[in-house]
């Protein structure tokens, strides 16, 4: 007996409040949703693996300047581009990281040759970057990353001085971290993140992306979760594990442990955004304390949605 299939995706959580993108801005967002989760559908419907799914997902996010993950990664304080990414496979917990890395395309590429190439967990900075070029992966100058945008960003950024500001749309239009969930018909969950960090970082800031239990985790026994928000706050609740350790360990289902760790104890620490996150019955959650998050996502009768506010969902024939 096959297992029915699930999918969902994130561009990051943030003050998308109604208004805030001009109409055809809001179209071109949700396209590009609905691209980057077709992908990973057509792969599943087509019985292949959740990892592939997820991958596939993301690529087409981090090509798409939308995003701030590749293409249209934020700036650093230094004007360069350091990129992030985690894969988890559900299967047997094995995990593959970047962090850092300034040269590979599409950092989730990077992420899975670490974890199927090399016997390491996470790979970074100018090592990572070595080993990306030893695996003869696509890699592109680091400015290859901007756009008039983030650098936009940037500069306003650096002009107000003072410390980085964490807060999830600070700075004109918020296009963020982004990630994939899914289920394959084989019952095998699977996870990847990819972000190019905060505007403005310094001194080889990480955030919760690449560090597996934070930002990103999967396993058949409990939930596939991928984060986006405020990266310290994350890191600090461990709120991808924390989720999946109350659905394993609690028998808490899926919209219960979403709830109490993103509307608990992530917001009581001060730490705002959102998870995308699926079970291995295929329930599928999508939960955030900020006004919006770019979102898709498969519901039980195969059709797909894109959404960016809290109530503006758009429904697609798969």
């Amino acid at each position: 007996m096959t297992s029915p299939i699930a999918l969902a995706i994130h561009g990051g959580a943030g003050v998308l409040t109604p208004g805030l993108l001009s109409e055809s801005d809001e179209n071109d967002v949700h396209e590009a949703l609905l691209r980057a989760i077709t992908a990973g559908h057509r792969i599943l419907e087509e019985g292949g693996s959740s990892l592939d799914a997820v991958e596939a997902c993301v690529i087409e996010l981090e090509e798409c300047p939308w995003f701030n993950a590749g293409k249209g990664a934020v700036f650093t304080h230094d004007g360069d581009h350091e990129l992030d990414a985690a894969i988890m496979d559900g299967t047997n917990c094995n995990v593959g990281a970047i962090a850092g890395a300034r040269y590979i395309r599409n950092p989730i590429r990077g992420a899975r040759a670490v974890m199927e190439k090399s016997e390491h967990a996470m790979l970074i900075s100018q090592g990572a970057d070595r080993f990306l070029a030893d695996q003869q992966l696509p890699l592109v100058s680091n400015d290859w990353f901007d756009t008039p945008l983030r650098r936009r960003q940037w500069q306003e950024q650096k002009q107000q001085g003072g410390p980085v500001n964490l807060e999830p749309g600070h700075t004109e239009k918020k296009f963020g971290t982004v990630g994939a969930v899914a289920l394959d018909r084989d019952g095998h969950v699977a996870a990847a993140t990819s972000t190019g960090g905060i505007t403005n970082k310094r001194y080889g800031r990480v955030g919760d992306t690449p560090l597996i239990g934070a930002g990103t985790w999967a396993d058949d026994r409990s939930a596939a979760i991928s984060a986006t928000g405020h990266g310290e706050y994350f890191i600090r609740a461990a709120v991808a594990h924390d989720i999946a350790a109350r659905c394993r360990y609690l028998g808490v289902n899926l919209h219960e442990a979403c709830q109490q760790v993103v509307h608990g104890e992530l917001k009581t620490l001060g730490g705002q955004g959102g998870v995308i996150a699926i079970a291995p019955d295929g329930e599928t959650q999508l939960s955030f304390n900020t006004p919006g998050m770019y979102r898709a996502w498969r519901d039980r009768d195969g059709r797909l949605h894109t959404a960016i506010h809290s109530e503006d969902e758009r429904v697609h024939d798969a």
